[in-house]
Formats: structure tokens, sequence, C-alpha cells
């Protein structure tokens, strides 16, 4: 991830608008940055959700790494488009990715990420990625 700059909206492959609320906005007027980490998360869930990774009952998805860049301010009543992308894929986890972009501006706001690992139900180890998940993560892997 680029600390230099925003990444541009291209950069980014799969897309989830999520609209910001009144509470997001802080004593200084602009989105709180716990705020940013719940639309990268939310961003995620849904994307695995629509992708039918929570339809199975031996695994785990377990965060283990997080963080976020920020560019410039969002506030209410901003519409977020969410971009991912999977930057890294390994035996058990995978690194996604989060542009957050606001209305229609081509930079990104914040750029955050999180490494996040399957683990076994029963075991609470980790577990090799379940084929299919990693075809869906293959989907929106950064090319190197």
């Amino acid at each position: 991830m680029s600390k230099s700059g925003p990444s541009p909206r291209s950069a980014y492959y799969d897309f989830q608008t999520l609209q910001t609320r009144w509470e997001d906005n802080d004593a200084y007027g602009h989105m709180n940055n716990i705020v940013h980490y719940s639309l990268i998360d939310t961003a995620v869930t849904n994307w695995q959700r629509d992708r039918g990774f929570f339809d199975v009952d031996d695994v785990k998805f377990m965060v283990v790494q997080s963080g976020c860049t920020y560019f410039a301010e969002a506030r209410y009543p901003d519409t977020v488009h969410a971009g991912l992308r999977v930057s890294k894929i390994g035996r058990t986890s995978w690194t996604y990715e989060i542009g957050l972009f606001r209305n229609e501006e081509n930079a990104a706001f914040a750029e955050g990420f999180f490494v996040q690992v399957q683990v076994d139900d029963d075991t609470g180890r980790p577990s090799p990625i379940k084929d299919t998940f990693r075809r869906h993560l293959e989907r929106i892997l950064v090319s190197p």
C-alpha cells in the first residue's frame, strides 16, 4: 500500500457504496477515524457474505493485523465508495486493501488494509484456505 499518496479508483477491482451518517462526524465536523475502520470492515464483510464465505460451519476468519492511512477528510452526508483488492494470498492468510473514495472523487481519502487468517473452528488453528474462497480472492488479486 502506497504511503506517498492516495491511489486512484482504477487501482481497485470491486466497489460497494456506503452512506455516511450524521453520527459519523466528530467535534471537528469530519468523519472520526474509527468510522474509517467500520467502513473498511463493512465493505470486506459484505464482499465475503455475497460470495458465501459465511455459509460454512467449519472455519472462521480472524483479522490479525490492520491499518489505515488518511489523505483527506470525509463527512456526513458524503457517499463513500469502498474499493477492494487483495494484495497477497498465502496458504492460510490473505491481505485485503481497501480504498475509500468520497462522492465522485478519483483519489482515495483513506486507504486501509487488513490481514485475515482462515482458522479451523474446532482447533482454533490456522487452516489452508478453501479452494472456493481462494478463487474469489484471486479475482481481485493485484497483479504483480
